[in-house]
């Protein structure tokens, strides 16, 4: 299969499987610095919460995209959290974000099948959540920079259609 037709596929999949229509989802979250946050808090902005691990091939290869998308998109229109779902020590935690130079918004979690966006079948699980608080889609299995910004035009372009 071509890499055209690999990414054609990821973003059909990604589009089927929403919208999950959560409005201003009530999320209280601690980073890893222990300052406190909600989901909430980033209304106005997309955010897109991924849920991951640092056993995780699969989230490892995409946390590049990840953080490029994070810093195209961070002052303007959109930001990325993750979600780190293990019993892991802070300063470990921290020595992995430094060694592959993770700079978005971390935050822990305890091992979970189920969020406030969701459920959660396997990591990296991720959550694209719309200015206006909406949960509009769940991609299982990693995400790319691309796959995101098309996401994000094609649903703006919906709405304002639908207007």
């Amino acid at each position: 299969m071509s890499e055209f037709m690999k990414r054609r596929l990821q973003l059909l999949l990604l589009l089927l499987v929403m919208p999950l229509s959560v409005l201003a989802v009530d999320m209280p979250l601690t980073d890893i610095n222990g300052n406190k946050v909600n989901l909430k808090s980033y209304l106005g902005k997309w955010v897109v919460v991924n849920y991951w691990a640092t056993w995780c091939p699969p989230c490892i290869v995409e946390m590049p995209e990840l953080q490029s998308f994070h810093d195209e998109h961070v002052n303007k229109d959109a930001m990325v959290i993750g979600i780190n779902t293990e019993l892991i020590g802070k300063q470990q935690l921290r020595s992995f974000l430094e060694d592959y130079f993770i700079t978005y918004p971390i935050v822990r979690s305890k091992p979970t099948q189920q969020s406030e966006l969701g459920l959660i079948p396997g990591l990296p699980t991720t959550f694209l959540v719309t200015p206006e608080g909406e949960v509009v889609a769940r991609q299982v299995g990693p995400v790319t920079r691309d796959m995101i910004e098309q996401f994000m035009q094609n649903w703006q372009s919906k709405q304002i259609t639908a207007q």
